[in-house]
Parts: C-alpha cells; structure tokens; sequence
C-alpha cells in the first residue's frame, strides 16, 4: 500500500504539554491506517460486519486512559516509526496486541447495530482469493501480512514489530505471509473498514419506523468513521431500497474468468464465470438491471429474501436465449436474480449467502410446465437424474451442453409422488469422485440431500463413530441412503423455495413385538437459506406404504445444536394387538411413558420399546440420557 509519512508535525504547545491529548491526535491523523491494520489481523472465524466493527473498536482501546513519556520512549527505535512519532508505534502497537489476542469480552463490548449489516465493498475475484488465502493463516501471520502492506516494513522490521507485540515465532508468520500474493491494488476497498457499505437486515420484518431509525444511527457513526479516516472520505451509505450508482450499468457488471473456479479456494457462486450467447447483449442486460433496480409487480422474492436492489454491480452468471426466451442470471454475494424477459417474465429473487460446492452446483434455469431446466456449476463433471422412489433403478444421463442441462421433471418431495433428483458428480480439480444430489422445490436453488445412517451396534463401529464424527451427514447417493430417502423423503418439515439442505437421520432402528419385521426410526431436517429450520421425526413401518410422521416442528431439534431425540407412535401387529412404540437416538438409556392410569420405565440398551396395551389413549414420552439429563419429542 502507498507509503505515508508516519512522523507528524510538531504539536501545538498545549497538546504538546498532554501526551495522552498527543496520542489522541495522532489516532485520530491515523486512524484509517490503524483500522485497516486491525481489520487484516483480526481473527478469519468473524464474517466481514463483525470485523468492521471489531477493528474500530480495537483502534478505539489503543488510547489508554494514561499516557506518559515511558510509554513514547520504549518505542522511539520501533521499525517504520521514523524515529519522529513514538505514539503512533506505540498506538500500532496495542492494536496489532488486541487483534492477535482479542478477549472474549471484547465482543461484548464491541459496537452494536442493530437491524443493519455493515461491510466493505464487495471486491472482485482477486479479493476473494486474497480473503480466502489471509483466513488460512494464523493471526501471527496476518499480523505480519498487515505491517508488510499496510506499513510497507521490511521482513526483519515486520518480525521485530511482532516480537514487541508478544508473537513467540514472528520470523515464521512472517515467511507465512510472505506466500500470500498481494494484488496490484495495495490498498484493495474491500479491506478498508472506513469504506462501508450498509444493508438490511432482517428488513421485512421489523417496523418500518423502527428500521428508519436505526439507519439514521448507524449512517451518523459511519459518517463519523470516514471524518476520522483522514485519508479520504468512507464510500457513502445510500437508503437501502436505492440501487448504488452504476449498479444497473452493464459495463459495470462483474465477470469472473472462466477458469477462475480451479484456482480458488472459494467454490461458490462468486466462482461461477459468465455464461450464454447473450452474455455480451448490453439491451438485454440492461432490462435485468433495470428490473432488479426498481422492484415491481413482477418482482418475486423468496421467503426470507430481501427484494432491495443491489448496492454494488452484481455479477454476471448467465445470459441467454432459452426456448426463445432471453434469461439472465445475476449474483450480488448474497442473492440470486433471475431475470425472464416478455410479457410474462419478472425478476426472481432467492437468498444464496454462504453457499458451496453442493449448494451452489445448480440454479432453475427455465420452468415449462413441469419441466426444468438447470444452469450446472462450472465444476459439475457429469449430470444425471434419478426417481426418488426407485432406488434400484440406475440413473439416466442428462445432456448439459455449456452448462445449460436438457429438460428434465421438476416437482417437490412431500407428495411423495416420486420427485426426480439431480445427481451430479464434481470434477476432480475441486472434490475427486464427489456426487451428490439436488431436489427440485420449486425455486431458484434447488435443496441439497443428505443422509446420516443409524448407529452400527457392533463394538468396532462404535469405537469408529466415536473417533471420527457419529453425527455428520452424508452424501446420499450411497444405496442405503437411496433406500431411506425413497421410504421417508415425504415426510420432509419443509418442501418450499428457499431450503438449503434436506437431511434423514435414521437414528434408530426397532424389532417389532410377534416377528412383524422392524421398524425405522428417522428425523428429516430442513435447514432454509435465512437460517430458519424445522425438522419432523417419522416411523417406516413394514407394511406402511408412506411414512408416519410422529412430531416436530420449527427449531434446531435433529440439528448439530441438538443432537439428540426420541419419537413414538401406536402400531397395531398383523394379530390385532396394540402396542405403543418408542425409540431413542444414540445417547438414549432409558425411556418413559405415562397413560392415563398406567406407566412403563424401562432401561433400554438398543434405545427402543414397546409396550402392549388394550387400547390406545393419550400418552406421555420421555427419554433420558447417558449424562442424565431428560429429553422429549420435538414439538
């Protein structure tokens, strides 16, 4: 980044005379320096408006509330202070201390805003390298990359400065940074903390008068960042529901090379290239911009997806001519545009923040009846398609030339009408021999399927499960996990636009009572874009020909934030008797049930049990688990 002139004039007499007055004043002539600084050495586990904040507020603790001449002494011979400024070494100092060791408390007290995101500019594909690339070092060596090119310090000056600021191994973050490739750009906008955008968030469901409020607050302290910056005025915040200018310019939009997906770290829609016969059709492009900027009657927008314009250009995904119709797809880094020219086109909008190599591998192109056509990831080696309730059947080949797939049926897994399901297979630049399937909901984004099996009572698998992970899904292209999906995938909590990801959790599975087979126990999770979920508990019985949901409900339960359930249902046995059926996850020891004048506790170790009654009546389920503690049925 451009060298500064680190020394300051020579203070007025009465600041002169105050040194923590001649601190302030040389943060405040550096304050941009120093926010930037922190912003590149803070922590990589923060998403961008939780760094904004957390680097201002790490540059706001840097002033102690004393301030004397031994503070300045120590650091007159710091490396890059010139010798003239101790304070600002001593300032750059207690930021570069803060950001490599940030206390839990300091989030805490760090700035809060409430009902809006704040972030730096959304920069092109070579940011997103560099951010990706900065977030696989250790603090020590983002340290080390900040005093490199923010402060333009040699490698010894960088390491003698991380040495002063406690780093047991500086020489080693600084060879760590040296392998992370600084752009032309050294002073990228997407890395400037005093240079922010601002965005709704949860709009839709606040008081307007609330949220007019709060953008009120949150544009004055922004205001207030760029005045202290020094250095050049923050980019302004405009209202939320105004496109940014130039963002619906199309020689402004941002294209990403077409290669650009094999040499990133970041395999999601922000590595997808521009693609289509019409991608250089300025008219075209202008109408999608012009519709994304001013929402209409013909905007339509997902559960949970804002509708407001762009603040910056969007990048370009696609734009073509399908079945006589132009289509243009756009991507601003949280939301999909599809754009359909004609009378009977719109704008389709549909939430696609913090996607992947699954949830990113296709986007509903074109919907004729019901048919659809897929835009396929650049990564996406083979596509096939596959009836969700024929498991044995192979699955069929679908042609997909330039990534646009041939029509293929459409429909939702809850009417249990046999759905059919994408099954594509990466490339191995990105993930060898990686297949995984995709469920058409009826949106933009078509739902990711996984599938976690029951646990494996034998003594060798246990010890397996407990070393590796007993509750992370899988892909659900193996054979069982087709089977389970054909039995229960209509049991799913949530078949709308909008689902990221469908999971089945067959956590337990129950011998019936007079050799009547057994029965399958499985929790289907759905988890959406906007972080909302639900999840439903089911029972597969022999001779069932669907799946009978048990409970559930919106919530985290069947979720890595709840990892544990029980379920329980009445089945009656080909003789006529009753019995009332319950089951357990993994960690589940015992469990309870309470009728109305009858009881059953019973220690279970294969985490199932069945109780003969006379009749069935109203009753109560309980688990308990291995630490104690109790659990019941997802509401």
């Amino acid at each position: 980044m451009p060298g500064r002139t680190v020394g300051a004039a020579a203070p007025a007499q009465g600041v002169a005379a105050r040194p923590v007055a001649r601190a302030e004043a040389v943060l405040v002539r550096h304050y941009r320096r120093l926010v930037r600084l922190a912003y590149l050495a803070l922590p990589a586990d923060r998403d961008r408006h939780s760094r904004v904040l957390a680097a201002h507020a790490a540059v706001h603790r840097a002033l102690p509330f004393r301030w004397t001449r031994r503070d300045e002494g120590t650091h007159h011979d710091a490396p890059g202070a010139a010798g003239a400024d101790p304070p600002y070494a001593a300032l750059r100092l207690r930021v570069l201390r803060t950001a490599l060791r940030p206390h839990p408390a300091a989030r805490l007290l760090a700035p809060r805003v409430w009902g809006l995101r704040l972030f730096t500019p959304h920069g092109g594909e070579e940011d997103a390298g560099l951010d990706h690339a900065l977030a696989a070092l250790d603090a020590p060596a983002r340290a080390a990359f900040a005093l490199r090119t923010v402060e333009e310090l040699s490698a010894g000056q960088a390491a003698e400065v991380l040495r002063q600021a406690g780093v047991a191994r500086p020489d080693d973050a600084v060879a760590a940074a040296a392998a992370v490739p600084c752009g032309a750009d050294r002073e990228p906008p997407a890395f400037d903390p005093c240079a922010v955008r601002v965005q709704p968030t949860d709009l839709l469901r606040r008081r307007r008068t609330l949220t007019a409020a709060l953008a009120v607050g949150v544009l004055g302290l922004t205001t207030t960042a760029a005045v202290l910056g020094g250095s050049g005025p923050a980019a302004p915040a405009g209202p939320a529901s105004a496109a940014a200018p130039g963002a619906a310019d199309p020689a402004r939009l941002v294209r990403v090379a077409p290669d650009a997906w094999q040499h990133t770290a970041r395999v999601d829609f922000s590595a997808w290239p521009a693609r289509g016969d019409r991608r250089e059709d300025g008219a075209l492009l202008g109408r999608a911009l012009a519709a994304w900027a001013q929402p209409g009657p013909q905007t339509r927008a997902e559960p949970g997806t804002d509708p407001a314009p762009p603040v910056e250009a969007p990048q370009l995904l696609f734009a073509g001519t399908v079945e006589g119709t132009g289509v243009v797809v756009l991507y601003d880094g949280r939301r999909l545009a599809r754009y359909t020219d004609g009378r009977d086109g719109g704008l389709d909008l549909a939430r696609a923040d913090d996607s992947d190599l699954t949830t990113a591998g296709a986007v509903a192109l074109r919907r004729r009846g019901s048919d659809v056509r897929y835009l396929l990831a650049p990564w996406v080696d083979s596509a096939e398609t596959r009836r969700i309730d024929q498991p044995d059947a192979p699955a069929r080949p679908l042609e997909h030339p330039e990534g646009v797939t041939a029509p293929a049926p459409g429909g939702g897994l809850a009417d249990c009408r046999g759905a059919t399901l994408l099954q594509l297979r990466s490339s191995p630049v990105v993930a060898e021999k990686h297949a995984f399937l995709l469920a058409d909901l009826g949106g933009l984004v078509p739902a990711h399927l996984t599938y976690l099996p029951p646990p494996d009572r034998s003594p060798s698998a246990q010890s397996a499960q407990s070393a590796q992970s007993a509750h992370e899904p899988r892909e659900a292209t193996a054979q069982d996990a087709l089977q389970a999906w054909a039995r229960a995938g209509c049991a799913v909590p949530d078949g709308r636009p909008g689902v990221k990801q469908l999971d089945l959790w067959a956590f337990a599975v129950q011998p019936l009572p007079q050799n009547a087979g057994s029965a399958a126990w499985v929790c289907l999770r759905a988890d959406r874009w906007n972080g909302e979920g639900s999840a439903a508990t089911a029972v597969v019985l022999p001779t069932a020909r669907a799946p009978q949901r048990t409970g559930g409900g919106p919530g985290r339960a069947c979720s890595r934030f709840e990892r544990e359930t029980v379920a329980w249902a009445w089945w009656r046995s080909p003789q006529g008797t009753e019995y009332l059926l319950a089951a357990g996850s993994r960690r589940v020891t015992r469990l309870t049930v309470k009728g109305p004048d009858w009881s059953a506790d019973r220690s279970v170790a294969d985490h199932t049990l069945a109780v003969e009654r006379p009749a069935r009546s109203a009753v109560r389920v309980e688990a308990v688990l291995d630490g104690g503690s109790h659990i019941g049925p997802p509401q």
